[in-house]
């Protein structure tokens, strides 16, 4: 009789004996959901490493961002029905189920940006290396104003009036970046550099004095390993307001090389130059002869400019190539009997009578 009047007593309008069957059921649905979570988690790991579709390889990530926490609050609300709480109290417990609500639905939408460019990353790790390094910056933009909406819309759910925090954060918002700016600034050139690809991860690059190939791309800085070993870092901000030359982008490359010979060079041999260079360059691999013409009359030597392209870009080609040309060149005006100039000068000197 004395159990039966302890089971009756009411506490927040509502008896004891609620209460215990209330938190009956929310223990079982707790239970319940952790060892359907549990065995989903695991038949789906099974079959990930039998099969690896990416549906199930999504669907393992959604469960395992869910919380335990979650959990509970769903059994929480379950258990509420068999509740005779009071309209605030009532009230209050489903705020509290919102947020909740709300937290779990942003480690979700979390879950999903992180998987998605998880893969599109695997995806362009071999055709976009910038993008498979940098779609960091652009997840951490999108996963900011993610949470940004999702903290709106707890506070909008704990009754906080969101317009007044809203103009608040705007004129907020204008001092932070008026402090920030040079941050902001670093970070808006990662996702420039990002979307518009004016280099990637393995270019060799030149911005003013500097050169050397692109290691890194990060959210404020750019790192470049440049030819003689050293790392250069360079704000985003600052690289991409600077004039940046790539040559791994170069189709062909330009060769300019320019020839001086004696001004007491016969006219013969000094018409016939140009068609002796042409032949030279011609008979190279990876050339393609341009032009050659005696261009001026130096201060010490008649000089004869050459053009022609290279079909590819490699500079150590580059290099062999025209050392190739230079000693033909030698060989050639050595057997023609035509001297190079030397900066030389002739002083005379006149004397009276």
């Amino acid at each position: 009789m004395g159990g039966s009047n302890f089971l009756d007593q009411v506490i927040l309008n509502t008896t004891i004996s609620q209460w215990l069957v209330a938190l009956g059921v929310c223990v079982a649905v707790v239970f319940i959901l952790r060892l359907v979570a549990t065995a989903v988690i695991r038949r789906l790991g099974d079959l990930t490493r039998r099969t690896r579709p990416e549906l199930d390889d999504f669907l393992v990530e959604l469960l395992r961002k869910t919380k335990g926490l979650f959990i509970l609050i769903f059994g929480v609300w379950v258990g509420g029905f068999f509740l005779s709480l009071s309209p605030a109290n009532d009230d209050w417990l489903r705020r509290a189920l919102g947020v909740g609500l709300l937290v779990q639905g942003g480690l979700w939408a979390t879950a999903v940006i992180n998987y998605f460019l998880a893969r599109y990353r695997r995806q362009q790790a071999v055709e976009d290396p910038s993008m498979a390094t940098a779609l960091g910056a652009l997840g951490f933009v999108t996963k900011a104003l993610v949470w940004a909406i999702f903290v709106l819309l707890i506070l909008q759910n704990l009754g906080v009036e969101i317009t007044a925090i809203l103009a608040g954060v705007s004129v907020g918002g204008i001092a932070i970046a008026l402090a920030v700016q040079n941050i902001l600034g670093d970070l808006f050139g990662s996702l420039s550099i990002v979307l518009d690809k004016p280099f990637v991860i393995g270019d060799f690059i030149v911005v003013d004095e500097y050169s050397g190939t692109v290691e890194h791309v990060g959210l404020k800085s750019t790192h470049i390993r440049s030819s003689s070993g050293e790392q250069l870092v360079f704000s985003n901000s600052d690289l991409l307001s600077s004039r940046i030359r790539n040559f791994k982008r170069m189709q062909e490359r330009r060769a300019v090389f320019s020839t001086r010979v004696t001004y007491d060079t016969p006219r013969k041999k000094l018409e016939a130059i140009p068609e002796m260079i042409r032949k030279v360059v011609e008979g190279q691999d990876l050339t393609r002869f341009d032009r050659s013409h005696f261009k001026t009359f130096g201060d010490f030597a008649l000089v004869i400019e050459t053009v022609y392209y290279m079909t590819v870009p490699d500079y150590g080609a580059f290099m062999d190539v025209q050392q190739a040309i230079n000693l033909e060149l030698f060989r050639i005006f050595s057997e023609e009997g035509i001297e190079f100039a030397l900066s030389t000068q002739t002083i005379q000197v006149e004397t009276g009578e």
